[in-house]
């Protein structure tokens, strides 16, 4: 019996190859919204999470290394991508950096069980999350789902014409254009970046600790780290610097969280 047209091919580094079936719901040929991009050298991991996030309605594409992966996320793009850190030809930080140069998908970092290094390095060039090895494939499955459900909502509010301009001062934010500038220069912000910012500036001097800015960042109901909360802090705080070194808009108020100071 031949194989349906859903079913997408791609192959390990050695030519042997890894089916994806794109199916839904246990059914053949019923397409999905949304496509997954796994990066791993590990064929155990692929193999495992491919199936399981199959098994919840997703379609997946499976890449061994970030030299294949790059050119099949650059010829077809995905919603997004769970990229390994440690890969031979290419690593996940490299592919993250030429990523970065020609979209905003959503990345999601595996890593190893105690480097944090890898995983402050991985959100300051542009990751959206990070999960450790070993990982529950429940937990991946609904950070995924919390990404996908950020974009979905940003598209409404694009639909419905867009929320309104934030101006705090030197700071403007358009969320229906993802755009932010201070003092006329422009930064570039990851979507999750955006969003810890629009909820601190949203309300000037007001204290957000860091289940609010996970809430405002993720969804409800997703956990991730305090010290991811905190990483992307720092990215912020960095990026701003970059334009303006006086910049301290952002005030750490040490056992209770964050707030943004319109002055």
């Amino acid at each position: 019996m031949p194989l349906p047209d859903s079913v997408i091919f791609y192959t390990y580094g050695d030519g042997s190859p890894i089916i994806s079936s794109g199916r839904s719901e246990g059914s053949w040929g019923i397409k999905v919204p949304n496509t997954i991009a796994l990066v791993d050298d590990d064929r155990n991991i692929l193999a495992s999470v491919s199936m399981a996030l199959e098994a919840e309605g997703f379609a997946v594409r499976c890449y061994s290394d970030g030299t294949e992966a790059l050119k099949g996320l650059s010829a077809q793009p995905v919603d997004i991508a769970v990229l390994d850190i440690k890969m031979p030809r290419m690593d996940g930080m490299e592919l993250l950096g030429q990523l970065r140069r020609q979209s905003h998908i959503p990345v999601i970092f595996l890593t190893s069980k105690d480097d944090e290094v890898d995983e402050l390095l991985g959100l300051r060039m542009g990751a959206d999350d990070y999960i450790r090895k070993p990982f529950s494939q429940r937990l991946l499955i609904e950070r995924i789902r919390a990404l996908i459900r950020r974009g979905e909502l940003d598209r409404e509010r694009e639909n419905s014409h867009g929320e309104p301009v934030i101006v705090r001062g030197q700071l403007i934010l358009d969320p229906a254009r993802h755009l932010c500038t201070w003092k006329g220069e422009h930064v570039e912000l990851t979507v999750t970046e955006f969003l810890i910012l629009k909820s601190l500036a949203h309300r000037p001097g007001h204290v957000k600790n860091r289940d609010q800015l996970m809430d405002a960042a993720y969804g409800e109901h997703i956990y991730v780290d305090d010290r991811t909360i905190d990483s992307h802090i720092k990215r912020l705080r960095k990026k701003f610097k970059n334009v303006d070194t006086d910049f301290a808009q952002i005030e750490t108020l040490y056992g209770v969280g964050y707030r943004y100071r319109d002055r």
